[in-house]
Parts: C-alpha cells; sequence; structure tokens
C-alpha cells in the first residue's frame, strides 16, 4: 500500500507478499547457475516499472536492462533515463518486443557481455557454452512476449497472472541462452501514489484495485502537463477545468457515454480513458520525468 502527504493510506495496492517471497526464495536457491539478468521495465515508465527491492539479491550478476515498448514511449524524455541508469552501470536496451526481431538486440549485447565468461570455460575444457538467463520484471512490461520471441513458439502465457509456482524450469532457446522465467509476482517498492498510479495506467496493476476515476484523472492530468496536443487530439480539451465533473461531462458527451435521462455514465468515461492507453490509441508519452 502507499501513502498521502499526512499519513494516511490513501489506496491499498495488492501485494501478493507471499509470491514475492516465494520468488525471491527460488531465485536464491538458482543463484549460482545464473550467467546473466535480463530486467524488463515499461519505456513510459522507466522508474516506476523498475524493481528495487530485487537489486541486493543481484547486485553481482551482469544485467541488461530491456526499456521495452519504446514504440510507446515520449523517446526525448525516455532517452533521459536510459542515459541515467548507463551512468549507474548498467547495459541498457531500449526495444519494441513486439516488433519483428528487435529482441535479437538482446541476444547480441548477451553474448558481447559474457564474451569473456564463456572464453574462460573454454580454457577450462568446459564443453557447455550455454549462457544461463534470469528474466525478472512486473506484469505487462513483456516478459512472456520476449520468452516466446526467445524460443521462437510460445512457452510463456502473455499477461502475468498471480500464481503459486512451486519451482523453476529452465526453458530451451534458438541462440543456446536458457531462460529462467521469474515464478509468481513482482512489484516495485510503491512508495508513492505517483507510483502506484503510474502502474495502474499502464496496466501493471489490476483497475479493481484502485478507484478507476482516480487512475483516469490521473492520465488526464499527465496528458494536460506533458502533452496537451494528446489532450486536444483524443478528447477536445484544451486544459483541464479544476472541476472533475466538468472534464467528465465534456468526454462523456464526445464519447456517448450516456445513461438513462441523459446523465453521464462517469464509469465508462473512466474505463475510455484507460483504455485508450491500454488498447494502444495514446502513444509517445512518458510518466516518468527525470531532471535533465
Amino acid at each position: 500500500m502507499y501513502e498521502n502527504n499526512n499519513g494516511v493510506n490513501k489506496s491499498v495496492i495488492n501485494w501478493y507478499p507471499g509470491h514475492m517471497a516465494k520468488t525471491k526464495k527460488l531465485i536464491k536457491e538458482k543463484y549460482k547457475l545464473i550467467d546473466i539478468v535480463y530486467e524488463i521495465i515499461d519505456a513510459r515508465i522507466p522508474y516506476s516499472s523498475k524493481i528495487i527491492d530485487i537489486d541486493e539479491l543481484l547486485q553481482d550478476k551482469p544485467r541488461i536492462l530491456i526499456m521495452n515498448k519504446s514504440d510507446l514511449c515520449d523517446l526525448k524524455e525516455t532517452l533521459k533515463w536510459q542515459s541515467y541508469y548507463e551512468k549507474q552501470g548498467y547495459n541498457v536496451l531500449l526495444v519494441n518486443l513486439n516488433h519483428g526481431n528487435d529482441y535479437q538486440k538482446i541476444i547480441t549485447k548477451t553474448y558481447e557481455i559474457m564474451t569473456e565468461k564463456l572464453n574462460n570455460r573454454k580454457q577450462k575444457g568446459l564443453t557447455s557454452q550455454e549462457i544461463r538467463a534470469l528474466v525478472i520484471g512486473i506484469p505487462n512490461v513483456g516478459k512472456s512476449t520476449l520468452i516466446n520471441k526467445m524460443a521462437g513458439k510460445k512457452v510463456a502465457n502473455i499477461g502475468n497472472k498471480p500464481g503459486v509456482t512451486t519451482s523453476l524450469s529452465w526453458l530451451k532457446t534458438k541462440s543456446n541462452i536458457l531462460i529462467l522465467d521469474t515464478p509468481g509476482i513482482l512489484y516495485p517498492k510503491i512508495k508513492t501514489p505517483e507510483i502506484g498510479l503510474n502502474l495502474a495506467s499502464m496496466g501493471s496493476i489490476k483497475e479493481e484495485i484502485l478507484p478507476l476515476d482516480e487512475v483516469a484523472i490521473h492520465i488526464l492530468n499527465k496528458l494536460n502537463s506533458y502533452y496537451p496536443d494528446i489532450l486536444k487530439e483524443e478528447y477536445n480539451l484544451e486544459k483541464l477545468d479544476e472541476d472533475a465533473e466538468i472534464v467528465y461531462n465534456h468526454i462523456g458527451h464526445k464519447i456517448g457515454a450516456l445513461i438513462s435521462g441523459g446523465e453521464i455514465d462517469y464509469e465508462k468515461v473512466s474505463k475510455k480513458i484507460i483504455n485508450d492507453i491500454k488498447s494502444e490509441k495514446i502513444k509517445n508519452i512518458t510518466f516518468d520525468r527525470k531532471d535533465d
């Protein structure tokens, strides 16, 4: 859960703490076998979607920070985050895993990072040249897409749902890399309402966990602050009125979200705003901001 400035719980995030603990325990059990870590984040929320909690566990493993959904982000803003993470020592790749062979960048970078280790294995007479990679990431950042692309077939379900995994298994790929998928559900530390709402806006938190109107208004506020052209184009609004009811009435009439008596269906308006991002109708947005 997160707290508002007064220390009062504003909304409750379902953390699945049992799954988090189980995941960390299983990773620890396989830790010595892991050669490299693929950490996937959403390029539209490069800070909010990062699992800070896992850093301590994986700190001495080579890691590729994969900023997925490059086709949906505001490239200028996201590149600031790429630079920030690179300065922290990360190998960062900005990709669109849904686009053709973009995932090949990850394979190329993997072999670049692992060259010395593979040569050492060869000199020691070890025959195995397989690379073992752990894949981590919160829901809806592209974990399953990457695994399926690398395997050349569907071996992971698209979309993350909480479930209890009792063991980890290595999945073969076409490139001599074994993939270890992270079981359970991982979430970053949701320290502020901003992070929670950013995650909900991009579909990384289930809709029922946060109030729909709270998420929808957050999206509108972000568009108003950073992307007024999109606000105008999608909702015919020059700027947001301070009265949310006026804003909802305007959008409701525009999209025909009416109920009996001609009143506005506010829930339908909220769902439409959220779905405009979920369906990728609204693109070129980055909600996390990095100071220049």
